[in-house]
């Protein structure tokens, strides 16, 4: 059985990670040549193009709406346009690394309790106006390469954490993007995967991908 239903509407949501270089400007054109520049290319990308073709003719409505830079404050304060407004059958989210990427470089991140009520309160107003929709929430992820600093890795992991506990209390999808990547780097170095420690290689977005599609499936 196909993970998405016909007429699925499958929404990534996220920081750069997720962006990866898309066209802003051809999300949602009714051309089908637009589709591509629109998804960017990373894991939504390559997740996209499999369900594409494993289900066409199933009328599959896929987007990408990451934004590069974002936390999970900015991720809530487009809830209404970016969410709300297109109705979603199937939401997946991965924001946390600039939440503490931001505190350690420039002092503006998010506090892992504001992190924690915010993103609690984005699922729960989501699920109130789309009470039928399916959350997948990805771990933030972080490799010991490039511009992670020490300290970081023992933050993330409390998002981690955050994000099991909200996956738990909201009947969502889990999809464990940093256990991936540690496994991952006992068959190659962390900059193999992600050359800075945080923005993944080819390679490492295949893994996203592959990583996504099995949590979705199980």
């Amino acid at each position: 059985m196909h993970p998405l239903p016909p007429g699925s509407r499958l929404l990534f949501l996220g920081d750069s990670i997720t962006d990866c270089g898309r066209d802003r400007a051809k999300d949602g054109s009714p051309n089908p040549a637009d589709l591509g520049l629109g998804l960017g290319s990373g894991y939504a990308l390559l997740l996209a193009a499999r369900f594409l073709a494993a289900q066409a003719g199933d009328g599959l409505d896929i987007r990408n709406l990451g934004i590069s830079g974002n936390r999970v404050v900015d991720i809530a304060a487009r809830a209404q346009e970016h969410i709300w407004n297109l109705r979603p059958t199937h939401l997946s989210i991965l924001v946390g690394v600039n939440d503490t990427w931001h505190h350690f470089m420039r002092g503006a991140g998010v506090d892992l309790p504001r992190y924690e009520r915010a993103y609690r309160q984005l699922l729960a107003d989501t699920y109130e106006r789309l009470p039928g929709v399916r959350f997948i929430l990805c771990e933030p992820f972080l490799l010991p390469c490039g511009v992670a600093a020490s300290g970081w890795r023992e933050e993330i992991d409390q998002r981690r954490a955050v994000v099991v506990r909200l996956a738990q209390e909201f009947s969502a999808v889990l999809v464990p993007f940093q256990s991936a990547f540690d496994e991952a780097r006992l068959r190659a170095p962390a900059e193999y995967w992600a050359p800075d420690g945080v923005h993944p290689s080819p390679a490492g977005h295949r893994l996203m991908a592959d990583t996504w599609l099995a949590a979705v499936r199980a």
